[in-house]
């Protein structure tokens, strides 16, 4: 079945616009293919100015019901397609189901479509990193293939229809993208899950229901498809035994083999293993070790993981704005410290109901009082309890409302310091308090610095 044969004429309902283009790229790819749209979004007309404006000619092709959600809308429409912000346990998703409604994401419209072999990307860290060195692994063989998911740059809906239909496309996908995967009835060829760590328990009941949900990308493989496991993960088991149709390999570190060069293990033990992971997928994917092993010495950096952004004699300066989780920022602070230089940490933003018990006992160890920048937030203070008033002693901690002026005081504290230093921007939560999302608080990130280099 095509796109334009399951959608003509049916009666479509966008459940979230949104700002970051997702939402944008699923109604225009649902328009040119014949769909009634009924974009529906609790953010008001002029929140979505720039949204709305980006839809071009589709605009004036769909109705839009904004600033509420009409009850009568999910009643009426054949097809839910679900933006990620929407929570499963939405009373507006419960009343489409009862009304026999098909519900859809971008995810699951993707693969029900895809013609193309698909390696499919999740897990709780690692998962962007290790998307991009797949897709320059393949692009050595396959200069066709494409890296699509979990990204504003490059939504699914938005290459789906100038896939070339037989080089391998590289699909990042986040736990939202595989709750409603099963609807497809299709999963990746190969597919990646990094490793699990707690993270979106804003979203999920417990750790258990957040590795279900990703369980979800390899519950329609068959025997002919593959399953890349973390073999020091502790949540492995928990797939295993739900035993997987495909064959399953495992990665581990450190790695057995000579394949990576020596000069790339100041990359940090995290990356490694993404790595390890990515070649492994190539390979499996085609790609031949020879052509893997030289690729690896053009191995892209990654925007906003652990991105090196200022770099002078004395000072650098690192933009992880993606570690909105504990555990990314204790990688990075494993990476970074081995440097043997001076670490000056900026941290903290809004909570996702995570525990920072483990994160304290990295910071107490790595990081001065005197080099602990903190900006406002929920989380923020969870970070605060589990550091304790002995870590600080006598000092009062550095605690800032506002995002430039704590860049400005950090900045200005680490010039001070004599020696070699880095300055780490990594917040260990979300951002939704003070920014849009992780992305645009790394923007202004980089902005700041950039117009003071």
């Amino acid at each position: 079945m095509t796109p334009s044969e399951y959608l003509k004429n049916k009666k479509v309902l966008v459940m979230g616009l949104g700002l970051l283009g997702g939402g944008i790229a699923t109604t225009k790819w649902l328009v040119k293919h014949g769909a009634k749209v009924t974009v529906t979004d609790l953010k008001s007309r002029a929140d979505l100015s720039s949204s709305i404006k980006s839809l071009g000619s589709a605009a004036k092709k769909i109705k839009l019901v904004l600033g509420k959600h009409n009850e009568s809308d999910f009643k009426n429409n054949q097809i839910i397609v679900v933006n990620p912000a929407v929570p499963k346990e939405s009373p507006y998703l419960k009343i489409a189901r009862e009304a026999g409604a098909i519900l859809e994401n971008e995810a699951s419209l993707f693969f029900r479509f895809c013609k193309n072999p698909i390696i499919g990307v999740t897990g709780t860290r690692g998962k962007t990193t290790t998307a991009n060195w797949i897709l320059h692994f393949l692009k050595q063989k396959f200069p066709n293939s494409v890296l699509t998911g979990n990204s504003s740059d490059s939504p699914m809906l938005g290459v789906l229809d100038s896939l070339d239909e037989k080089s391998p496309v590289v699909v990042e996908l986040s736990s939202w993208h595989l709750e409603l995967l099963p609807v497809s009835e299709k999963s990746p060829h190969i597919a990646v899950i990094t490793n699990i760590y707690p993270d979106h328990l804003n979203r999920y009941k417990d750790i258990a229901e957040y590795a279900e949900a990703k369980a979800n990308i390899f519950k329609h493989q068959t025997k002919n498809d593959f399953l890349i496991l973390n073999k020091k993960n502790p949540w492995t088991n928990f797939y295993l035994k739900q035993k997987p149709a495909s064959q399953v390999l495992f990665t581990h570190f450190p790695p057995s083999s000579h394949l990576i060069p020596f000069s790339f293990l100041h990359l940090g033990d995290h990356n490694i293993q993404n790595l390890i992971t990515a070649s492994l997928a190539a390979n499996l994917a085609g790609v031949d070790w020879k052509t893997i092993k030289k690729a690896i010495k053009t191995l892209p950096q990654i925007k906003f993981r652990q991105e090196i952004i200022l770099k002078d004699k004395n000072l650098t300066v690192v933009n992880d704005t993606t570690a909105t989780s504990p555990d990314a920022t204790i990688a990075a602070l494993n990476r970074f410290t081995h440097q043997g230089l001076t670490l000056i940490l900026i941290t903290g933003g809004t909570s996702k109901n995570l525990e920072f018990d483990d994160w304290a006992k990295s910071v107490k160890k790595y990081i001065k009082p005197a080099n602990l920048f903190l900006l406002d937030g929920s989380a923020t203070k969870k970070m605060l309890d589990s550091l304790d008033e002995k870590y600080f002693k006598n000092t009062r901690p550095q605690l800032f409302i506002d995002f430039y002026t704590l860049l400005t005081s950090a900045l200005k504290y680490a010039k001070l310091i004599k020696g070699k230093k880095i300055l780490l921007f990594s917040p260990s939560a979300a951002s939704f308090e003070k920014f849009k999302n992780e992305f645009d608080r790394g923007e202004k990130f980089n902005q700041f610095f950039k117009e003071r280099s």
